[in-house]
């Protein structure tokens, strides 16, 4: 590698991580850290990286990856059951838009069909990343408007497909010889390349995978997986197609297998960084001393796209019977540009489809709606209150009287936030013992299924308080939030205090990482799964090897009067690496080795004050082969001993440099 090459990655990989740094600071997502990247760094800006054939390469292989990963979350069975939504909504707003942006292109601004058809894609599309992250932070990801915006982003990620096996043809001066000629070979010649691919990927890639697995290494899993990914990738680029289509392909073929999963985990360290070069060359095209010439259409194209998608939107959802509130507010949500716009986009520039100054203004626009597009999300339901009130607030209220109507005769009742498979089995105990409960859930099919057998399930949003005032909290005589999702269940208990201070909240979360939060809000029990599960695991294996039933029973109780604290120390190891499971699990068990010379050989550990120096707790000592637990503070530490620390990763090193050479 030329020292030129390894010195652009270098400065390319220092920006992007001050720049994702600082935009995670301000929660905004990286893609627009990394879009910013290449704006500062590249030719346009100052000139720190070139736009060259190496980075080009690099760029491709993001897209490559981009695309590799959507396949993998492709679910057949998920389309079918949403058929109406996806295919139908979905369906008609990404052809609406391509369409109706193409004609004003074409008639308004006088560009031909290919120039206005890429286009006219790259405004159809929105963006999956931003739009969920948003979604799920302001708890809307299973609210009606969220769930019909999330089914017409599925849509509109399969809807790339069709783009990259055009777009190459396209480029090849397809709209000389005959439009409709070419792009019907166009799709056929994809047609059948996806469809050998697909057959032989049913009936080879199980059986190669199966003896790859069976070797139990991790490398050449790895390596097999990016062999067959860039293989794919290549034999669609063979074929005159997109290299991204073949990188699709090869994602569904393993969606399809039990090693979905550990794919995805093995390949997402590629993706990131690939996909992170890739927007950093986005960004590197857009020159931003062009922009003031052509700020005027700039904006004009930004309004255009918010206001065209969010009428489209609108005007579909009200053919389909969905109401304005929730129709506008879906429009809102997907009022933007995305990331495979920019896909697109990047693969018809490296045809030649695209002038200059149109794909500047494209890009720009893109970039802009982007950026402005959380906080039109965010106010989406403000929008929608305050213009569509008669609709929205109006079927809101109706739907908290029916509730309220129907739960009118219930008292000393229990309520259950949350209807999934855990909220069902709660519900079916308290069945047995002839205890009256309502339950509140966001799935529409369940609740209908539900409430059609004639349970006391209802569609609604917990984090509501006239919800909760709906299903008569006053008179209940508790509280169970089902579900795991710490942000909806600090709302509940917040609304629950205010209404009723003294009723009983059990609250079931995933891990103990927000146990002392919920706790101090005013949850009366707080239950994590991971944590049970090792006790109800521990029990029955004491109870087989003859343990008093007693005894078991009695150490059990402890466990949870202690609020799990013997349970909370434990080695993480490699598989909590993850950095957001780090962090939710910060503490942990941590072991000492003190060799020769180490500063502490000789001293009691009450001595050294681990725990008023560096926050630690001492849990156990190794001394001659033998474990004590909970060592006497009195004890003298000698050469070869094992101490074992609970401590957050900072302070267990600094107490190590204690027993080591003491200092910290």
């Amino acid at each position: 590698m030329h020292h030129s090459v390894l010195q652009e990655v270098v400065l390319l990989l220092a920006v992007s991580v001050v720049c994702v740094a600082l935009f995670r600071r301000f929660n905004m997502p990286p893609v627009l850290a990394y879009l910013f990247v290449g704006i500062l760094v590249g030719p346009h800006g100052w000139a720190w990286v070139a736009d060259t054939e190496n980075t080009r390469f690099l760029a491709e292989f993001g897209v490559v990856f981009l695309m590799f990963t959507v396949g993998l979350e492709f679910s057949l069975p998920q389309l079918i059951s949403m058929r109406k939504e996806v295919f139908g909504i979905g369906g008609a707003q990404v052809i609406l838009t391509t369409l109706v942006v193409m004609l004003l292109l074409m008639m308004v601004g006088g560009q031909d069909m290919s120039a206005a058809f890429i286009i006219g894609g790259v405004i159809a599309l929105s963006s999956t990343a931003m739009v969920i992250k948003q979604l799920t932070e302001q708890l809307e990801s299973h609210s009606r408007h969220g769930k019909l915006s999330i089914s017409i982003l599925i849509f509109q990620d399969l809807a790339v497909i069709p783009f990259l096996i055009i777009i190459p043809t396209l480029g090849a001066g397809a709209m000389e010889s005959g439009v409709a000629l070419s792009l019907f070979y166009a799709v056929l010649k994809g047609v059948a390349v996806i469809a050998v691919m697909m057959a032989s990927g049913h009936y080879l890639l199980r059986p190669l995978f199966h003896s790859i697995a069976k070797q139990h290494t991790s490398e050449l899993f790895t390596l097999s997986i990016l062999l067959f990914s860039v293989a794919a990738a290549w034999v669609t680029g063979l074929a005159g197609l997109s290299l991204a289509l073949g990188a699709f392909i090869a994602g569904m073929m393993l969606a399809e297998t039990e090693f979905k999963h550990q794919v995805e985990i093995d390949i997402r360290p590629f993706r990131d960084v690939l996909m992170g070069l890739f927007f950093i060359t986005i960004g590197m095209l857009l020159d931003l001393k062009a922009l003031p010439e052509l700020l005027p259409w700039v904006i004009l194209a930004v309004v255009s796209i918010i206001v065209l998608k969010f009428s489209i939107i609108m005007a579909i959802c009200h053919f389909m019977g969905i109401e304005k509130g929730i129709a506008s507010r879906t429009g809102l949500t997907l009022a933007q540009g995305g990331e495979f716009g920019f896909a697109i986009l990047a693969i018809a520039l490296s045809a030649g489809v695209l002038d200059e100054q149109l794909s500047q203004i494209t890009l720009a626009s893109v970039i802009v709606s982007m950026i402005i597009s959380p906080f039109i999300i965010r106010y989406n339901g403000f929008f929608a209150k305050y213009y569509f009130a008669n609709s929205y607030m109006n079927l809101r209220d109706s739907n908290v009287n029916v509730i309220m109507q129907e739960t009118e005769s219930m008292k000393n009742h229990v309520i259950i936030c949350g209807y999934g498979r855990i909220g069902q089995n709660v519900a079916r105990f308290l069945k047995e013992e002839n205890f009256n409960y309502v339950a509140l859930d966001l799935d529409s099919v369940a609740v209908k299924d539900a409430h059609d057998a004639g349970e006391p399930v209802y569609y609604g949003d917990t984090t509501r308080k006239e919800l909760l005032e709906a299903v008569h909290i006053e008179s209940a005589q508790a509280l169970v939030i089902s579900y795991d999702d710490f942000a909806a269940a600090s709302k509940i208990i917040q609304h629950t205090k205010l209404i009723r201070p003294d009723i009983p909240i059990l609250v079931r979360t995933r891990d103990d990482s927000h146990l002392t939060e919920l706790q101090e809000m005013g949850a009366t029990e707080v239950i994590p799964e991971t944590l049970e599960a090792s006790l109800m695991l521990s029990s029955h294996l004491l109870m087989l090897l003859e343990v008093p039933m007693k005894r078991v029973v009695r150490t059990i109780q402890q466990v949870r009067e202690n609020r799990y604290q013997m349970l909370h120390e434990f080695y993480h190891g490699q598989s909590s690496a993850n950095i957001e499971e780090a962090d939710t699990l910060r503490e942990g068990l941590h072991s000492i080795t003190l060799y020769e010379n180490a500063y502490s050989i000789g001293k009691c550990i009450d001595e050294l004050k681990l725990e008023e120096k560096c926050n630690v707790k001492v849990t156990s000592l190794r001394h001659d082969g033998i474990c004590y637990q909970k060592p006497d503070s009195a004890s003298v530490l000698q050469e070869g001993d094992v101490i074992v620390l609970y401590a957050t990763p900072e302070d267990s090193k600094r107490a190590e440099a204690i027993l080591l050479s003491g200092y910290h």
